[in-house]
């Protein structure tokens, strides 16, 4: 993207119930920090949007989306919140942008994190790929991919033809 600041210039108000959650977020909050988010937006006000597809499913901010249907938010804010709509290429895209928001700032559930990475590796998604797009080192992925050592090894140097050169070293 080159103007990272275009999302924001796109602000929307829009009705809160034309947004759906995504299928595969992995990010879960105790009820907890629901209401302590219920509170931050209550004492600060609504300062992120809800980052979503076209088609109004979200990609980020489904926790904001969840306390926004709740009172006492439901009612200041009419039944609308603020979205940004991001277009991606393809759902993976969209992935990415879900795990990425995410891990900048909390933790994730192993089990979905397994299937997401199971979901990129059936849609042809490379081992490097996935690390430069979620973050993470090849080892995680290793861990979360259920694949066995040399399974792992043949896909992540599928493709690969070029070997540094050997050289020899002569002892005297």
């Amino acid at each position: 993207m080159d103007d990272l600041l275009n999302p924001l210039k796109n602000v929307q108000i829009v009705d809160r119930d034309l947004l759906k959650p995504n299928n595969y977020n992995p990010n879960k909050v105790s009820e907890q920090n629901l209401q302590l988010l219920v509170q931050s937006i209550l004492t600060n006000g609504w300062t992120m949007p809800i980052v979503v597809r076209p088609d109004f499913t979200i990609i980020d901010g489904f926790h904001r989306w969840t306390v926004s249907g709740r009172e006492p938010l439901k009612t200041k804010l009419g039944g609308k919140v603020p979205v940004v709509i991001v277009a991606h290429k393809d759902e993976a895209e969209d992935i990415y942008g879900t795990i990425t928001h995410n891990r900048a700032r909390g933790t994730h559930l192993l089990d979905p994190m397994k299937a997401i990475i199971k979901q990129l590796f059936d849609k042809g998604k490379t081992i490097k790929e996935i690390c430069k797009e979620l973050g993470m080192r090849p080892e995680e992925v290793f861990r979360l991919s259920d694949l066995g050592r040399d399974d792992f090894l043949k896909i992540m140097t599928k493709g690969t033809t070029e070997y540094s050169k050997a050289y020899d070293i002569n002892r005297y």
